[in-house]
């Protein structure tokens, strides 16, 4: 047995209760009281159309539910996509995203198993509400899905600088997950860049050796495809059939920093997470489509409890890419601030 095919099928081979023992912490209760599923004080209004337009400092983006739409921001938006369905900047009015699909979309409710997977993409299928929160601020709130009983709340914030910030809370109100685990994975679909490649800072995963800018290219959907954090061995256990190949395919390496991006027509997407989080970073080189690639992350949750409240927060950058040491700058302020 080779030695990548050794260490695969020890991944395999984990268990729920150690995976849980490998990220302890993960509970993430310092976020609770951040959206309106957790904070019964929370004001808000229903917005009255399935889309929000938020803009601030250069950047657009377009917040919707899970309806179709169509205006002329967003032409033939498809129903099922949710999240940004358009992000733009003052330096290039294009939109980064697929235009019929969306960024930062909530994709999966997953227990690792094919069973478990009565809808495939169980969050486009039940309905969503936008929440308005402020000028700046929206959510969007499902109730308990059909299959899995999830009820979640993603808070998109407009920050001064046109960054968004993305806090993402649910609560499991039924516990039929086989593995005893949540697993929840997010897509951000990008529209033709010419650089499919995804780059980040780590090493190959368990080498301990210094970190390097690590540029993530995926030969196919489903290789190689998720990156592990520092210091979490393995992923999950999942079903060797379960369908969802950028969920179980781990690549060799680890990131030693919380966050990534790409480049697309000379603009930067940065995606920027929080340690505790133990965000997996995924990609796909044409999830949106041959040409389109799917910059994505997943997170997972477990040993889940029957009304206990989770979360996590990251953030997303849309900026002018003048090298890497430019987006290095931009952003430290917010990826410090995820590390406080």
């Amino acid at each position: 047995m080779s030695r990548i095919a050794g260490k695969r099928k020890q991944m395999k081979t984990f268990t729920a209760a150690l995976f849980a023992a490998l990220i302890a912490g993960v509970q993430a209760d310092d976020v609770v009281n951040r959206t309106s599923l957790t904070d019964p004080n929370a004001a808000y209004r229903v917005s009255g159309k399935h889309y929000v337009i938020l803009e601030r400092g250069d950047v657009q983006a377009i917040i919707v539910d899970n309806a179709a739409i169509d205006i002329p921001e967003l032409p033939q938006h498809r129903a099922g996509y949710n999240g940004v369905a358009s992000l733009t900047h003052s330096k290039r009015r294009e939109n980064l995203f697929v235009p019929s699909v969306a960024g930062l979309n909530f994709e999966h409710i997953h227990d690792g198993t094919r069973q478990g997977l009565v809808e495939k993409f169980e969050p486009r299928k039940f309905p969503m509400q936008l929440r308005i929160i402020d000028r700046n601020t929206v959510e969007v709130y499902q109730p308990p899905t059909g299959n899995w009983m999830l009820e979640s709340c993603g808070r998109y914030q407009l920050l001064e600088d046109g960054t968004i910030e993305y806090t993402f809370e649910c609560i499991p109100r039924a516990d039929n997950y086989r593995h005893d685990y949540i697993g929840l994975f997010w897509a951000s679909y990008i529209q033709a860049p010419e650089e499919r490649a995804i780059f980040f800072k780590g090493r190959a995963a368990g080498s301990g050796e210094s970190s390097r800018w690590i540029k993530g290219v995926t030969p196919n959907h489903g290789t190689d495809s998720t990156h592990r954090p520092t210091g979490v061995a393995a992923l999950p256990p999942v079903d060797d059939d379960f369908p969802l190949t950028l969920v179980n395919h781990p690549s060799d390496f680890e990131y030693t920093e919380s966050w990534y991006y790409g480049v697309s027509h000379e603009m930067a997407f940065a995606q920027m997470f929080r340690l505790q989080d133990n965000i997996w970073l995924a990609q796909s080189p044409t999830g949106g489509g041959s040409t389109n690639p799917a910059w994505d992350f997943q997170w997972f949750i477990p040993q889940p409890q029957i009304g206990r409240a989770y979360g996590f927060v990251m953030r997303a950058a849309y900026l002018p890419f003048a090298g890497r040491e430019q987006l290095m700058e931009a952003t430290a302020a917010h990826r410090a601030r995820l590390l406080e």
